[in-house]
Protein backbone atom coordinates (compact mmCIF):
# COMPACT_ATOMS: atom_id res chain seq x y z
CA UNK A 1 0.00 0.00 0.00
CA UNK A 2 1.60 3.26 -1.16
CA UNK A 3 0.71 6.56 0.51
CA UNK A 4 1.63 9.96 -0.91
CA UNK A 5 2.22 12.34 1.98
CA UNK A 6 2.14 16.14 1.66
CA UNK A 7 3.23 18.60 4.34
CA UNK A 8 3.15 22.40 4.08
CA UNK A 9 2.43 23.13 7.73
CA UNK A 10 5.09 25.81 8.14
CA UNK A 11 7.97 26.85 5.91
CA UNK A 12 9.12 23.56 4.35
CA UNK A 13 7.40 22.09 1.30
CA UNK A 14 7.57 18.32 1.51
CA UNK A 15 6.23 15.26 -0.28
CA UNK A 16 6.95 11.59 0.35
CA UNK A 17 5.99 8.10 -0.73
CA UNK A 18 5.74 5.57 2.11
CA UNK A 19 4.93 1.88 1.77
CA UNK A 20 2.68 0.24 4.38
CA UNK A 21 3.26 3.09 6.83
CA UNK A 22 6.84 2.12 7.65
CA UNK A 23 9.06 2.05 4.54
CA UNK A 24 10.20 5.34 3.01
CA UNK A 25 10.54 5.19 -0.76
CA UNK A 26 11.13 8.94 -1.07
CA UNK A 27 11.04 11.96 1.21
CA UNK A 28 11.61 15.28 -0.55
CA UNK A 29 11.90 18.51 1.47
CA UNK A 30 12.28 21.96 -0.03
CA UNK A 31 13.65 24.29 2.65
CA UNK A 32 12.83 27.99 2.86
CA UNK A 33 15.64 28.92 5.27
CA UNK A 34 17.26 31.28 2.77
CA UNK A 35 13.94 33.06 2.19
CA UNK A 36 13.36 33.85 5.87
CA UNK A 37 16.94 34.18 7.12
CA UNK A 38 17.20 37.94 6.64
CA UNK A 39 14.05 38.47 8.70
CA UNK A 40 15.25 36.37 11.62
CA UNK A 41 12.12 34.21 11.52
CA UNK A 42 9.33 32.90 9.32
CA UNK A 43 7.25 35.43 7.39
CA UNK A 44 3.90 33.63 6.83
CA UNK A 45 3.03 35.40 3.57
CA UNK A 46 6.40 34.59 2.02
CA UNK A 47 6.10 30.98 3.19
CA UNK A 48 2.72 30.59 1.48
CA UNK A 49 3.98 32.05 -1.78
CA UNK A 50 6.99 29.72 -1.86
CA UNK A 51 4.76 26.71 -1.18
CA UNK A 52 2.73 27.62 -4.28
CA UNK A 53 5.94 27.66 -6.33
CA UNK A 54 7.41 24.44 -4.97
CA UNK A 55 4.58 22.02 -4.26
CA UNK A 56 4.18 20.64 -7.79
CA UNK A 57 7.91 20.05 -8.45
CA UNK A 58 8.35 18.56 -4.97
CA UNK A 59 5.48 16.08 -5.46
CA UNK A 60 6.80 15.20 -8.94
CA UNK A 61 10.27 14.58 -7.50
CA UNK A 62 8.85 12.36 -4.74
CA UNK A 63 7.05 10.19 -7.32
CA UNK A 64 10.11 9.98 -9.56
CA UNK A 65 12.50 9.09 -6.76
CA UNK A 66 10.14 6.36 -5.52
CA UNK A 67 9.82 5.12 -9.13
CA UNK A 68 6.03 5.11 -8.99
CA UNK A 69 3.24 6.86 -10.87
CA UNK A 70 0.20 8.62 -9.46
CA UNK A 71 -1.99 5.67 -10.50
CA UNK A 72 0.00 3.45 -8.10
CA UNK A 73 -0.92 5.57 -5.08
CA UNK A 74 -3.46 4.08 -2.64
CA UNK A 75 -4.25 7.37 -0.85
CA UNK A 76 -3.14 10.97 -0.54
CA UNK A 77 -2.37 12.04 3.03
CA UNK A 78 -2.13 15.75 3.75
CA UNK A 79 -1.30 17.65 6.91
CA UNK A 80 -4.33 19.85 7.71
CA UNK A 81 -3.07 21.28 11.00
CA UNK A 82 -1.84 22.58 13.27
CA UNK A 83 0.38 25.15 11.56
CA UNK A 84 0.39 28.42 9.63
CA UNK A 85 -3.06 28.71 8.06
CA UNK A 86 -1.82 30.14 4.75
CA UNK A 87 0.80 27.42 4.38
CA UNK A 88 -1.63 24.66 5.31
CA UNK A 89 -4.14 25.97 2.78
CA UNK A 90 -1.71 25.38 -0.10
CA UNK A 91 -1.10 21.75 0.82
CA UNK A 92 -4.75 20.95 1.52
CA UNK A 93 -5.99 22.53 -1.73
CA UNK A 94 -3.33 20.74 -3.77
CA UNK A 95 -4.05 17.38 -2.10
CA UNK A 96 -7.81 17.72 -2.64
CA UNK A 97 -7.27 18.56 -6.32
CA UNK A 98 -4.93 15.61 -6.77
CA UNK A 99 -7.38 13.31 -5.02
CA UNK A 100 -10.38 14.52 -7.02
CA UNK A 101 -8.78 14.49 -10.47
CA UNK A 102 -7.19 11.05 -10.02
CA UNK A 103 -10.03 9.51 -7.98
CA UNK A 104 -7.65 8.66 -5.11
CA UNK A 105 -8.88 8.53 -1.48
CA UNK A 106 -7.94 11.51 0.69
CA UNK A 107 -6.93 11.36 4.37
CA UNK A 108 -6.18 14.28 6.71
CA UNK A 109 -3.26 13.91 9.13
CA UNK A 110 -2.51 15.84 12.31
CA UNK A 111 0.99 17.34 12.28
CA UNK A 112 1.61 16.39 15.93
CA UNK A 113 0.51 12.84 15.22
CA UNK A 114 3.04 12.81 12.42
CA UNK A 115 5.87 13.74 14.76
CA UNK A 116 4.85 11.04 17.23
CA UNK A 117 4.85 8.32 14.58
CA UNK A 118 8.06 9.43 12.84
CA UNK A 119 9.86 6.78 14.93
CA UNK A 120 7.80 4.08 13.22
CA UNK A 121 9.72 4.86 10.05
CA UNK A 122 12.95 3.66 11.68
CA UNK A 123 14.17 0.05 11.80
CA UNK A 124 13.58 -0.19 15.56
CA UNK A 125 9.99 0.74 16.32
CA UNK A 126 8.67 1.61 19.80
CA UNK A 127 6.18 -0.65 21.51
CA UNK A 128 2.94 0.68 23.02
CA UNK A 129 2.47 2.29 25.43
CA UNK A 130 5.11 5.03 25.29
CA UNK A 131 5.64 8.62 26.36
CA UNK A 132 6.20 11.01 23.45
CA UNK A 133 8.05 14.28 23.92
CA UNK A 134 7.15 16.57 21.02
CA UNK A 135 9.62 19.47 20.99
CA UNK A 136 9.60 21.82 18.01
CA UNK A 137 9.42 25.47 17.02
CA UNK A 138 5.67 25.58 17.52
CA UNK A 139 4.98 22.86 20.09
CA UNK A 140 6.36 21.39 23.28
CA UNK A 141 4.23 18.72 24.91
CA UNK A 142 4.29 15.35 26.63
CA UNK A 143 1.81 12.74 25.44
CA UNK A 144 1.05 9.21 26.59
CA UNK A 145 0.46 7.03 23.52
CA UNK A 146 -1.39 3.74 24.09
CA UNK A 147 -2.07 2.94 20.43
CA UNK A 148 -2.69 4.71 17.15
CA UNK A 149 -5.41 7.28 17.86
CA UNK A 150 -5.29 6.75 21.64
CA UNK A 151 -3.53 9.72 23.24
CA UNK A 152 -3.47 11.43 26.61
CA UNK A 153 -1.79 14.83 26.82
CA UNK A 154 0.14 15.03 30.09
CA UNK A 155 1.58 18.51 29.72
CA UNK A 156 2.34 21.31 27.30
CA UNK A 157 4.14 24.64 27.17
CA UNK A 158 2.31 27.54 28.78
CA UNK A 159 4.07 30.10 26.58
CA UNK A 160 6.99 29.67 24.18
CA UNK A 161 7.78 26.34 22.58
CA UNK A 162 11.33 25.08 23.10
CA UNK A 163 12.31 25.64 19.47
CA UNK A 164 10.77 29.11 19.54
CA UNK A 165 12.90 29.97 22.58
CA UNK A 166 16.02 28.81 20.72
CA UNK A 167 15.26 31.03 17.74
CA UNK A 168 14.44 34.07 19.89
CA UNK A 169 17.58 33.71 21.98
CA UNK A 170 19.64 33.27 18.81
CA UNK A 171 18.20 36.55 17.55
CA UNK A 172 19.14 38.25 20.86
CA UNK A 173 22.69 36.96 20.37
CA UNK A 174 22.83 38.30 16.80
CA UNK A 175 22.93 34.82 15.29
CA UNK A 176 21.35 33.75 12.04
CA UNK A 177 18.09 31.85 11.45
CA UNK A 178 17.28 29.08 12.21
CA UNK A 179 18.89 29.58 15.59
CA UNK A 180 18.56 26.12 17.11
CA UNK A 181 21.34 24.35 15.19
CA UNK A 182 23.67 27.35 15.62
CA UNK A 183 23.20 27.50 19.40
CA UNK A 184 23.71 23.74 19.56
CA UNK A 185 27.05 24.01 17.75
CA UNK A 186 28.27 26.95 19.85
CA UNK A 187 27.16 25.24 23.07
CA UNK A 188 29.45 22.29 22.38
CA UNK A 189 32.44 24.63 22.87
CA UNK A 190 31.00 26.53 25.85
CA UNK A 191 30.72 26.05 29.60
CA UNK A 192 27.15 25.07 30.51
CA UNK A 193 27.74 26.08 34.16
CA UNK A 194 29.09 29.54 33.36
CA UNK A 195 25.72 31.29 33.83
CA UNK A 196 23.00 30.09 36.18
CA UNK A 197 19.93 30.61 34.02
CA UNK A 198 16.58 29.67 35.64
CA UNK A 199 14.70 26.39 35.15
CA UNK A 200 10.90 26.58 35.24
CA UNK A 201 10.10 23.13 36.61
CA UNK A 202 6.47 24.07 37.45
CA UNK A 203 6.29 21.59 40.31
CA UNK A 204 3.25 19.33 40.36
CA UNK A 205 2.63 19.48 36.60
CA UNK A 206 4.18 18.22 33.38
CA UNK A 207 3.77 21.65 31.77
CA UNK A 208 6.67 23.70 30.39
CA UNK A 209 7.55 27.39 30.36
CA UNK A 210 10.44 28.99 28.49
CA UNK A 211 9.50 32.69 28.35
CA UNK A 212 11.17 33.41 31.69
CA UNK A 213 14.39 31.79 30.50
CA UNK A 214 14.32 33.90 27.36
CA UNK A 215 13.86 37.04 29.50
CA UNK A 216 16.74 35.97 31.75
CA UNK A 217 19.03 35.81 28.72
CA UNK A 218 17.84 39.26 27.62
CA UNK A 219 18.50 40.74 31.09
CA UNK A 220 21.97 39.15 31.17
CA UNK A 221 22.82 40.68 27.79
CA UNK A 222 21.72 44.13 28.97
CA UNK A 223 24.28 43.99 31.77
CA UNK A 224 27.31 43.19 29.64
CA UNK A 225 29.35 45.01 27.01
CA UNK A 226 27.81 44.04 23.66
CA UNK A 227 31.22 44.35 21.98
CA UNK A 228 32.21 41.14 23.78
CA UNK A 229 29.61 39.18 21.82
CA UNK A 230 31.37 37.99 18.69
CA UNK A 231 30.58 34.73 16.94
CA UNK A 232 33.88 33.21 18.08
CA UNK A 233 34.09 34.63 21.59
CA UNK A 234 34.08 32.32 24.61
CA UNK A 235 31.30 34.43 26.17
CA UNK A 236 28.76 33.76 23.43
CA UNK A 237 29.60 30.06 23.60
CA UNK A 238 29.11 30.07 27.37
CA UNK A 239 25.74 31.84 27.00
CA UNK A 240 24.65 29.31 24.37
CA UNK A 241 25.77 26.38 26.51
CA UNK A 242 24.14 27.73 29.69
CA UNK A 243 20.87 28.50 27.89
CA UNK A 244 20.80 25.10 26.22
CA UNK A 245 21.51 23.36 29.52
CA UNK A 246 18.50 25.12 31.10
CA UNK A 247 16.18 23.99 28.28
CA UNK A 248 17.47 20.42 28.13
CA UNK A 249 17.40 19.93 31.92
CA UNK A 250 13.68 20.73 32.06
CA UNK A 251 12.76 18.67 28.98
CA UNK A 252 14.64 15.61 30.21
CA UNK A 253 13.49 15.82 33.83
CA UNK A 254 9.82 16.21 32.90
CA UNK A 255 9.95 13.38 30.36
CA UNK A 256 11.58 10.92 32.75
CA UNK A 257 9.16 11.87 35.55
CA UNK A 258 6.18 11.41 33.22
CA UNK A 259 7.36 7.95 32.18
CA UNK A 260 7.81 6.91 35.81
CA UNK A 261 4.46 8.26 36.96
CA UNK A 262 2.63 6.61 34.07
CA UNK A 263 4.48 3.32 34.56
CA UNK A 264 5.72 3.36 30.96
CA UNK A 265 9.13 1.97 29.95
CA UNK A 266 9.40 3.44 26.43
CA UNK A 267 10.06 7.07 25.48
CA UNK A 268 9.88 8.59 22.00
CA UNK A 269 11.58 11.88 21.16
CA UNK A 270 10.22 13.85 18.20
CA UNK A 271 9.99 17.30 16.61
CA UNK A 272 12.65 19.67 15.33
CA UNK A 273 14.34 20.10 18.72
CA UNK A 274 14.84 16.32 18.86
CA UNK A 275 17.80 16.91 16.52
CA UNK A 276 19.57 18.76 19.34
CA UNK A 277 22.71 16.85 20.32
CA UNK A 278 22.55 17.70 24.04
CA UNK A 279 18.90 16.68 24.32
CA UNK A 280 19.49 13.37 22.56
CA UNK A 281 22.51 12.54 24.70
CA UNK A 282 21.07 13.64 28.05
CA UNK A 283 17.69 11.96 27.56
CA UNK A 284 19.35 8.71 26.47
CA UNK A 285 21.73 8.70 29.45
CA UNK A 286 19.05 9.56 32.02
CA UNK A 287 16.68 6.97 30.60
CA UNK A 288 19.40 4.33 30.78
CA UNK A 289 19.93 5.12 34.48
CA UNK A 290 16.22 4.61 35.15
CA UNK A 291 15.81 1.50 33.03
CA UNK A 292 13.87 3.23 30.26
CA UNK A 293 14.22 2.81 26.50
CA UNK A 294 14.50 5.89 24.27
CA UNK A 295 13.65 5.90 20.56
CA UNK A 296 15.32 8.67 18.59
CA UNK A 297 14.29 9.50 15.02
CA UNK A 298 17.08 10.01 12.50
CA UNK A 299 17.93 13.66 11.91
CA UNK A 300 16.04 13.82 8.60
CA UNK A 301 12.84 12.78 10.40
CA UNK A 302 13.18 15.26 13.27
CA UNK A 303 12.16 18.34 11.32
CA UNK A 304 8.93 18.75 9.35
CA UNK A 305 8.66 16.16 6.60
CA UNK A 306 5.97 14.41 4.57
CA UNK A 307 7.13 10.86 5.34
CA UNK A 308 5.67 11.13 8.85
CA UNK A 309 2.40 12.46 7.37
CA UNK A 310 2.29 9.52 4.95
CA UNK A 311 2.89 7.11 7.83
CA UNK A 312 -0.07 8.52 9.77
CA UNK A 313 -2.06 8.51 6.53
CA UNK A 314 -1.51 4.78 6.17
CA UNK A 315 -3.08 4.07 9.58
CA UNK A 316 -5.99 6.42 8.81
CA UNK A 317 -6.61 4.81 5.43
CA UNK A 318 -6.30 1.32 6.90
CA UNK A 319 -8.99 2.22 9.45
CA UNK A 320 -11.19 3.77 6.73
CA UNK A 321 -10.94 7.27 8.20
CA UNK A 322 -11.26 9.12 4.90
CA UNK A 323 -11.75 12.83 4.31
CA UNK A 324 -14.09 14.56 1.90
CA UNK A 325 -13.62 17.47 -0.48
CA UNK A 326 -14.96 19.76 2.26
CA UNK A 327 -11.70 19.33 4.21
CA UNK A 328 -10.29 22.63 5.46
CA UNK A 329 -7.00 23.41 7.21
CA UNK A 330 -6.97 24.27 10.91
CA UNK A 331 -4.28 26.45 12.45
CA UNK A 332 -5.07 25.09 15.92
CA UNK A 333 -5.64 21.35 15.98
CA UNK A 334 -5.02 19.37 19.16
CA UNK A 335 -4.49 15.62 19.12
Amino acid sequence: MLILGIDTSCDDTSAAIVENGVKILSNIVSSQDEVHKKYGGIVPELASRRHIEMILPVVDEALKKAKVEIKDISAVAVCHGPGLIGSLLIGVCFAKSLSYVNNIPLVAANHLEGHIFSSFLEEEKPEFPFIALIASGGHTSLVRVDDFGRYKELGRTRDDAAGEAYDKVAKLLGLSYPGGPIIDRLAQEGNSKAIDFPRAYLSGTFDFSFSGLKTAVLNFLRKIDSSLLTRHSSLIKDIAASFQSAVVDVLVRKTIEAAKEEGVRNVVLSGGVSANSALRENLTNRALEDGLRVYLPSLQLCTDNAAMIASVGYFLFKNNKLSSMSLNPEAYLPL
